[in-house]
């Protein structure tokens, strides 16, 4: 998992159960000792909450949180286990947590909105845009295009690949883009442009560059103005240079380097190795908002829309999950696609889908899995949330 840093990990696969039932009247009939009386029957749990509480009992994780909206526009908001383990305050309910590769989407968006512009072409080579930028062992810029580098078909090699011995050390390091990108293009091209499908978060960080040579402005600008405040998204932000807290309420994120050490408190960190690639914060409720905005063609023209709908096996992922342009499909038990992205970074892991008719499921907690099983197990509450 080191390795795959901002990796979507989770999806829904199987189905776990469905959204909670309120109580019924039972009237006894006509045999019925208690005459004429009525008795409630108990409301089955919510099998969104047990799944949380299923998480922090079962699973370990310090916190989880959820926020599930259906088809009408109504969110429920969930919480489970405690949001600091010093203090063992309560989950702030729809907490900010730091969502990850969610940012690939965001980032995304922007270039689609730049294409439906006329100002970038998906299949054009980077180079066109960042000239001789994209030089290295086995890679050329002239060789890759843009779409590729939004599908992880470039066979760029990935910069996390610094972290495989760990973060901890890395905790409160600014990185610059370039330095990023630098990072990627001192290791041999991974594969020949085209030929495959591999996660690597270097392909969003030249597409943050692309954002920024295109509109003379800075990624956190564009993103903001063209997504976040046209989404109506007000719990969500992309930390600017510098800014290593969570600004809202939130639990605390806590990692560990390797499974035999205790963990450690990384709430504060400073997140600009993610930049273009997972750098952004937001609320579970934010991210379901968000999805519903750009599955609702609020945020795309119909024919980037579809563009970014294409999808292509994914054979690095789950199950029956396949990748489009910075948006992954998979079925849902229940019937049809679920589409969303999903996030790792050190403190946090965030799991989230949406449907074309309105559903939207987003659960976070507050350090990153470690095991298939608990894997299997946010995949589990995602189902039940969007299948209830």
């Amino acid at each position: 998992m080191r390795n795959h840093r901002f990796r979507r990990r989770i999806v829904p696969v199987a189905a776990m159960g469905g959204l909670a039932v309120l109580g019924s009247l039972v009237t006894p009939g006509p045999d019925s000792v208690a005459d004429a009386i009525t008795s409630r029957v108990r409301p089955p749990a919510d099998p969104v909450q047990q799944r949380l509480d299923g998480l922090v009992r079962d699973d370990g994780f310090p916190a989880a949180l959820a926020a599930v909206r259906d088809r009408s526009g109504r969110v429920r908001n969930y919480t489970a286990g405690v949001s600091d383990l010093t203090t063992r305050a309560k989950v702030p309910v729809d907490g900010q947590v730091r969502i990850g590769s969610n940012t690939k989407t965001f980032t995304s968006v922007v270039v689609l909105q730049l294409v439906g512009e006329g100002k970038v072409g998906l299949d054009q080579p980077i180079e066109t845009y960042l000239p001789k930028l994209i030089r290295g062992n086995g890679i050329d810029g002239r060789h890759i295009t843009v779409r590729q580098l939004l599908q992880h078909t470039s066979g760029l090699p990935n910069y996390t690949n610094f972290l495989a011995n760990g973060f901890l050390p890395f905790q409160h390091t600014y990185f610059e883009p370039r330095e990023l990108l630098d990072m990627a293009l001192a290791q041999k091209a991974d594969f020949e442009p085209g030929t495959k499908w591999e996660y690597s978060n270097t392909n969003y960080v030249v597409l943050g560059l692309l954002i920024e040579k295109i509109t003379s402005r800075p990624l956190v600008e564009e993103i903001t103005q063209r997504v976040i405040d046209r989404a109506g998204l007000r719990h969500t932000y992309f930390p600017n240079v510098g800014d290593q807290t969570i600004h809202e309420r939130h639990p605390h994120g806590y990692t560990r380097d390797k499974p035999d050490q205790p963990l450690t408190d990384v709430t504060e960190l400073d997140p600009s190795w993610g930049w273009a690639a997972g750098q952004m914060v937001a609320t579970p409720s934010d991210v379901d908002r968000f999805l519903s905005a750009l599955l609702g063609g609020r945020l795309l023209k119909p024919a980037q829309l579809n563009e970014m709908r294409r999808t292509v096996d994914a054979p690095g992922l789950w199950p029956g999950a396949r990748y489009g342009l910075g948006l992954i499909s998979t079925p849902l038990s229940c019937g049809g696609l679920a589409w969303g992205h999903g996030g790792d970074i050190d403190g946090y892991h965030s799991s989230d889908a949406a449907t074309d008719d309105g559903r939207a499921a987003t659960v976070a907690v507050t350090r990153l899995p470690e095991t298939d099983g608990q894997i299997n197990h946010l995949q589990a509450a995602i189902d039940s949330a969007l299948c209830g």
